[in-house]
C-alpha cells in the first residue's frame, strides 16, 4: 500500500476536530470544480465557433482557389484552361470575375459584390442547401438570373422570380473620363432575381452571384478573370491536387485550399483560445490559493501525527508526499467534479441548445460547442501544476514538526 496516500486519504476523509479545515477544503474543492467546469464549456464553445465556421466557409467557399499573386485579374487562355483541366485529380474549373458594382431595384440601391461564375459552378453543389426562395439557376433559355443574398433581397425588397423589375447593375468603367456624358462613366445591364441563397450574414448581405457572360459583358473583362474555384475529383487528396496546381501554374499564381484562405482567421481564433486558456488557467490558480490555506492549517493540526511518524522512522521525503497528495486529492476531486460537469453543460447544449446566440441568424439559433479529449487533456495538465506549486509551500512546512516536543 503507498504509505503516503493512504494517510492523505485518511486527512481527506477524517471527521476533524476543527472543522474548520474541512470547510475550507470544501470550499477549495468547489471552486476548482466551477473554474474547470467554466474553462472546459469555454474551449467547447471555441472548438464550436471554429467548427461552424469551417462549415459556412465550405459552403461558400471551394475546395481551392487559383489567383493571380500580381495584380487584381490574370488572361485565361485555352491552353491555361487545358493544363489545369488535365492535372490529375481536377474535377470542375469554374471561372469567376468578381467586383463592386453599383445595383438599383424600383427605389431602392446598394453597393454589392458581383460574383460572376461560370454555369458548372452549380455542379459543384455549394450553395444548393442554401437556396431558401425561388429557383436555382442562371438561365431560362435566353433569360439571365441571378442568385442574390437574403441581406440583398431584404435591402432592395426584391420578389425572386417576378420578371416585371429587373435588377439593374452599374459598374464604373472609366472614372478618369473627361466625358460630359455621365453614362459613359459606367456600363449598365439588367437581370431578374431568381432565387436568394442564406449562409451568413456578411455573405448574405454583400454577394450576387450572376453568369460569367453577364460579369464579363459588364465589366469589359474579356478574357480576364479575378479567380479559379476548383473541385477535387471524389476520394482525392485536396493538398496533393494543390501541389500539383502549384507546381504547373509557378510563381504567378498563388493556389490555396479552404484552410488557407481564411488563415489568418482561423490563427486569431486559435490565439484566442490560447489567451483564454491561459486567463482561466489563472485564475484556476487564484481559486487554488485555498487550497495552500487548508493544507497549512492542516499541517498545523496534524504537528502531532508528523512528530510520531517521524519518531517512527519518516523523512521529510515521506512528510512532503503527505500533503502534496492530500492537495491532489482536493483539487483532482474538485477537477473531476468539474470536467463531469462542464461535459454534462456541452452535452445539453449539444442536444437541447440550452442557451440561444439571442439573434436571428440564418446559420444556426444556439451556441455551438464541441468538447475535445485534448482539451481535458491540457486542463489536467494545468491543474496538476498549479496543485503542485500550491501544495509544496505546506508540505515543506509540515516538515518542521519533527521534533518531539510537538508530541
Amino acid at each position: 500500500m503507498n504509505l503516503p496516500l493512504f494517510i492523505a486519504r485518511k486527512y481527506f476523509l477524517s471527521k476533524r476536530k476543527r472543522n474548520f479545515i474541512n470547510i475550507i477544503s470544501g470550499i477549495s474543492m468547489l471552486i476548482v470544480a466551477v473554474c474547470t467546469a467554466a474553462l472546459i464549456i469555454v474551449l467547447s464553445v471555441f472548438n464550436g465557433l471554429e467548427d461552424l465556421l469551417r462549415s459556412l466557409y465550405n459552403t461558400f467557399d471551394p475546395q481551392i482557389k487559383v489567383e493571380a499573386t500580381m495584380g487584381k485579374s490574370f488572361h485565361y487562355t485555352p491552353t491555361l484552361a487545358d493544363s489545369i483541366q488535365m492535372v490529375e485529380g481536377v474535377d470542375i474549373v469554374t471561372e469567376v470575375i468578381e467586383d463592386y458594382a453599383y445595383v438599383k431595384y424600383r427605389d431602392a440601391d446598394m453597393v454589392v459584390t458581383i460574383k460572376g461564375v461560370s454555369d458548372n459552378f452549380l455542379e459543384q453543389k455549394r450553395i444548393d442547401s442554401a437556396i431558401v426562395m425561388g429557383e436555382l439557376r442562371f438561365h431560362d433559355g435566353p433569360v439571365n438570373y441571378a442568385i442574390i443574398g437574403r441581406g440583398v433581397k431584404m435591402a432592395l425588397s426584391i420578389t425572386p422570380g417576378s420578371d416585371i423589375y429587373p435588377l439593374q447593375v452599374h459598374y464604373i468603367k472609366d472614372v478618369k473620363s473627361t466625358s460630359l456624358d455621365p453614362s459613359n462613366l459606367y456600363s449598365r445591364k439588367s437581370i431578374l432575381a431568381g432565387s436568394v441563397f442564406a449562409i451568413e450574414k456578411n455573405y448574405d448581405d454583400n454577394y450576387v452571384f450572376v453568369p460569367l457572360e453577364f460579369a464579363r459583358e459588364l465589366l469589359d473583362y474579356e478574357d480576364r478573370r479575378t479567380s479559379l474555384e476548383i473541385k477535387v475529383a471524389e476520394g482525392t487528396d485536396i493538398d496533393v491536387v494543390k501541389e500539383r496546381l502549384s507546381s504547373l501554374l509557378g510563381d504567378r499564381f498563388s493556389v490555396q485550399n479552404n484552410e488557407e484562405q481564411h488563415q489568418d482567421l482561423y490563427k486569431l481564433l486559435n490565439l484566442e483560445k490560447v489567451f483564454v486558456f491561459i486567463a482561466f488557467s489563472f485564475i484556476l490558480g487564484v481559486g487554488s490559493i485555498n487550497i495552500f490555506f487548508a493544507l497549512s492549517m492542516l499541517a498545523i493540526d496534524k504537528k502531532k501525527d508528523i512528530s510520531v511518524l517521524y519518531a517512527m522512522g519518516a523523512n521529510d521525503r515521506l512528510i512532503r508526499r503527505i500533503f502534496i497528495l492530500e492537495g491532489v486529492i482536493i483539487s483532482l476531486g474538485g477537477a473531476l467534479i468539474g470536467m463531469l460537469a462542464g461535459a454534462g453543460i456541452c452535452w445539453l447544449q449539444q442536444n437541447y441548445g440550452i442557451v440561444s446566440m439571442g439573434m436571428e441568424t440564418s446559420v444556426l439559433e444556439n451556441y455551438p460547442v464541441k468538447m475535445k479529449a485534448i482539451d481535458f487533456l491540457y486542463t489536467s495538465a494545468a491543474l496538476i501544476g498549479i496543485t503542485f506549486l500550491i501544495s509544496y509551500r505546506p508540505a515543506i512546512i509540515a516538515t518542521r514538526y519533527q521534533t518531539a516536543e510537538h508530541l
